[in-house]
């Protein structure tokens, strides 16, 4: 690795915000006068409604389900599309945060329905809001890629729990991608380290800082014998946006 060079360019490997949305990385961009792409390195694709009936889930069989992304709250209710269920009055639906719980109004009725969320966004608030709810049986829709955190609660608990993989986590084509060079590369998760590398399979990190948020992410870069610039949260940085900040300063200056 040569001397770290200014940072001019980043690219976030997240879909690009919505039209009219702000990013939490725009501020940044503006302070320090970066040029920011967005890329999603991972695509999520659809396990179809028969195969999760294959599989022996009967979604009636529960009486509350778990949602920790907006990705799993969009599999769901395709599933029980599919499969022409008819979710009872009484179905409790425990989201992760509020602006999961919120993103549910999409499908059902809040005020008809019981949806649950902890008051902060921290996962133990959440996982204290399960064990109040001890008698629940829960479903929990995720994808083939998933933390074992809400799992491993839930057998350390002894609780009532079944999870049904609806939707599977692919790399994305990044072929457009092969001769544009970034100063930065910000990664979320060990999938989109395996995508760089599905893409490019002799891949040189070179010049490149890679920053990458979450201790699973930070270790798939080492596995990949590659250098992670820019660690996050830390002690001193709770998130990547600070992280990064800290790091295009000293660079920069």
């Amino acid at each position: 690795m040569t001397k770290e060079g200014k940072v001019k360019t980043i690219l976030i490997s997240q879909n690009k915000p919505e039209p009219g949305k702000k990013s939490i990385f725009d501020d940044l961009s503006v302070k320090y006068k970066l040029k920011l792409d967005f890329r999603s390195f991972i695509q999520v694709e659809p396990i179809p409604g028969r195969e999760v009936r294959r599989n022996k889930v009967n979604i009636l069989n529960h009486t509350a389900v778990i949602f920790n992304s907006k990705n799993a709250v969009d599999h769901f209710f395709r599933v029980v599309d599919e499969l022409r269920v008819e979710l009872p009055q009484d179905m409790k639906y425990f989201c992760i945060t509020e602006g999961i719980g919120l993103y549910i109004q999409k499908y059902i009725f809040l005020r008809k329905r019981k949806v649950f969320y902890p008051k902060s966004n921290l996962e133990v608030d959440f996982l204290n809001l399960i064990l109040n709810h001890k008698t629940e049986k829960y479903l929990f829709p995720c994808s083939d890629i998933r933390k074992s955190t809400i799992p491993d609660f839930f057998k350390k608990h002894k609780l009532n729990f079944v999870e049904s993989c609806m939707y599977k986590t692919v790399s994305a084509d990044l072929s457009d991608l092969e001769n544009v060079f970034y100063d930065v590369i910000v990664f979320f998760s060990p999938a989109d380290i395996k995508s760089l590398f599905d893409n490019f399979p002799n891949f040189k990190q070179n010049d490149t800082r890679l920053a990458a948020f979450g201790e699973s992410t930070q270790k798939a870069i080492t596995e990949y014998q590659l250098v992670c610039n820019i660690p996050a949260p830390t002690k001193d940085n709770s998130s990547i946006v600070k992280a990064l900040e800290i790091y295009i300063k000293g660079v920069n200056a």
